[in-house]
């Protein structure tokens, strides 16, 4: 990550706003008992501490975190992972529930979450804004775009990554003239514009903004006197403004002016990806990044143990992530994440799956291409993943063939805390 001089003055008068109250209804049961952000990931972590721990990193200690949905877990977690900000120097992680201050609406959108806020918003007095979203997996200094930003004199800037075009469908597209002014920006196109000269690529939005605060507010109040607003930063706010105001687009690229990592996990599939991406040899996204750590709560629990070392009943894990707690007794692990406190018994085989935290699966099994979520208890000589049929008659299945299993659809632990 590049470092900064004199930008300390910049970050300190940053306020963080950080978009964690979405149902998350694209990752099915996963979201069922818990908000999106608060969905576990990456062996140890809440899909939220990526975007926190930027902000950290960032030297950006001003946070504010807007909760909506099935928030419980979420702000349990924050609570246990985050309390280590001193308010007293000028470092917070604040929690902004939905309150109904201006009316009895919940938040109805993303714009309209932070007009909730505007009180609280100017009480902070912040020089300038940075607009997260909660449910984003990467790894980026906000400083370099935040002094472009100051920089550029611009209203608004708005973080893009280069992606495949066609997947371009499920993101703001954007284009740009030769200083990166952004000109057009389409949410969600069926046709997605390319980036010119790359017929293939296309310019997404990365639900990143920084805004100058005044602008914002001018523009938070005039999106909730428009009735025919649906009350969104990207179908609403940014397109209305792009003809007369400044707008400018960050292009987030690595240390190699490649486009960086940056994953929205917004389904089961890219949910599972995401997972997966972290068992390859070489990932993209290095969390072992002793410069840039992932902060998170995490129980204090023993070293992973394998045990037994017999033909057919080994203990073993091969381009695997296992996480603190786990026995492996006798089973193996393949290309896999195993998250923590888990117990995989004899006999067993898990290839390409997803296991989240506290899950046992009992001896003879065999599970492939799944996610299990935590808690769940799979019984002896369960076999997953191999015959669609027989799992679309017990769990959820998507299009490719990924199951996911629940404790919900076992028929056990109903309505736990996840």
């Amino acid at each position: 990550m590049k470092k900064h001089s004199r930008v300390s003055d910049l970050t300190r008068k940053t306020l963080a706003l950080v978009l964690a109250g979405g149902e998350g209804s694209r990752l099915r049961d996963l979201t069922q008992w818990r908000a999106k952000p608060a969905v576990p990931f990456g062996g140890k972590y809440r899909i939220i501490d990526f975007a926190l721990s930027n902000c950290v990193n960032s030297e950006i200690r001003r946070i504010g975190v807007l909760t909506q949905y099935k928030s419980h877990s979420l702000i349990r977690h924050i609570q246990r992972a985050w309390s280590f900000m001193r308010y007293e120097v000028g470092e917070f992680v604040e929690l902004l529930p939905a309150q109904q201050r201006l009316g009895k609406e919940w938040y109805q959108g993303t714009a309209n979450a932070l007009y909730q806020n505007l009180d609280i918003l100017r009480r902070y007095d912040p020089k300038y804004v940075l607009v997260l979203g909660g449910d984003h997996i990467y790894a980026m200094d906000y400083r370099d775009m935040l002094i472009r930003h100051a920089e550029s004199g611009a209203d608004v800037t708005v973080g893009c990554v280069e992606v495949p075009r066609m997947e371009a469908t499920g993101f703001g597209v954007m284009s740009v003239d030769e200083n990166l002014r952004i000109t057009r920006f389409t949410e969600k196109p069926a046709d997605p514009e390319a980036i010119p000269g790359k017929p293939d690529k296309a310019l997404a939005s990365m639900g990143i903004y920084i805004f100058s605060p005044q602008f914002l507010f001018d523009k938070l109040i005039e999106d909730h006197d428009d009735p025919s607003s649906s009350k969104d930063f990207g179908k609403d706010i940014i397109p209305s403004i792009i003809a007369e105001s400044h707008v400018r687009a960050y292009p987030f690229v690595d240390e190699l002016g490649e486009p960086g990592y940056w994953r929205d996990v917004g389904t089961v599939e890219s949910y599972w990806k995401a997972n997966m991406d972290l068992c390859s040899i070489t990932p993209e996204l290095n969390i072992y990044n002793e410069e840039w750590p992932i902060w998170t709560y995490q129980a204090q629990l023993p070293p992973a143990k394998f045990a037994f070392d017999d033909e057919g009943r080994r203990g073993e894990a091969i381009d695997s992530l296992i996480s603190a707690g786990c026995i492996l007794s006798g089973a193996r692990v393949k290309r896999s994440m195993i998250f923590s406190g888990c117990f995989l018994h004899s006999y067993s085989l898990i290839k390409d799956s997803v296991i989240l935290p506290q899950v046992d699966i009992g001896r003879h099994c065999r599970i492939t291409k799944a996610i299990i979520d935590k808690s769940c208890v799979i019984p002896p000589g369960t076999i997953i993943g191999e015959n669609r049929a027989e799992d679309e008659k017990r769990f959820y299945v998507d299009e490719n063939g990924l199951v996911l299993v629940t404790p919900d659809m076992l028929g056990q632990n109903l309505h736990i805390v996840r």
